[in-house]
């Protein structure tokens, strides 16, 4: 388990790493310093990208606690790690340096750095970091906060306007469909990057049906906050959603809630 110290170093290493992504975002020389590749999934990689990547990946072999600051890293950056390794790690750490690009580079501010700590499956702790805003999201031993303040989920017992949190880059054919199933009105809430699942987290948003694809180090530290603020992170199966249980990285659809 996650202690309150060790907590509050992650949060450090999350803002250490925005503070190397809003280097790049503020520059004058925004547009010519991106350098916009194109990953395998054709998603894109900038400089931000590797140089938030680049200091989590150090930062976190310097944590206090030693067992925490040897475990193996599984980062967006750095995900071609063979499933024949990978499937031995009963903990680890599960990392998005960048969330969001195309949020980024609309230059929007919907964008985070996510770093999670998964154990046997399940993300155990996490820190949701939104650099444009000096948001932060972050949970464990239980307890989910946003800058220092502790968060719930569920707040609002029997609204009846139900608000849906949906992507703001990624539009779902499934989704419209899902929602003219529901069985109250809504209202839409468009975000980008993890913090659709923040806003579940802090009762800002009811619902979010994620219906399109995403891989595991999109969700897993927002899942954490989710997760200790009291709301469920389910499959369309009814069962939680997990880590590292097979060999492709990509979720299967999931409901928060």
């Amino acid at each position: 388990m996650l202690s309150h110290d060790s907590l509050k170093e992650l949060e450090a290493i999350a803002r250490k790493a925005g503070d190397a992504i809003m280097k790049i975002y503020d520059a004058p020389d925004f547009e010519a310093r991106i350098a916009v590749q194109a990953k395998g999934d054709d998603s894109p990689l900038t400089q931000a990208d590797l140089a938030a990547h680049e200091v989590i990946k150090a930062e976190l072999t310097k944590l206090s606690d030693r067992a925490l600051a040897a475990l193996p890293q599984l980062s967006e950056e750095s995900a071609n790690i063979d499933w024949q390794e990978r499937q031995r790690w009963e903990n680890y750490w599960l990392i998005d340096p960048l969330d969001g690009t195309k949020e980024f580079i609309k230059r929007n501010g919907e964008f985070t750095v996510n770093i999670a700590l998964i154990e046997k499956g399940q993300p155990a702790a996490g820190v949701v970091y939104a650099p444009a805003t000096q948001t932060m999201y972050s949970a464990a031993a239980g307890k989910a906060y946003k800058n220092g303040d502790v968060i719930k989920a569920r707040q609002e017992a029997d609204p009846a306007t139900l608000k849906v949190v949906g992507s703001r880059s990624h539009a779902s054919p499934d989704m419209q469909e899902y929602l003219d199933q529901l069985d109250k009105p809504y209202e839409m809430v468009p975000m980008g990057s993890s913090l659709k699942l923040c806003l579940v987290a802090e009762s800002e948003a009811h619902l979010y049906p994620r219906l399109g694809p995403t891989s595991e180090w999109d969700t897993a530290a927002a899942h954490a906050v989710a997760l200790a603020a009291g709301a469920e992170v389910m499959t369309l199966d009814g069962e939680p959603l997990q880590y590292n249980q097979k060999e492709s990285l990509l979720n299967p659809y999931f409901i928060v809630k």
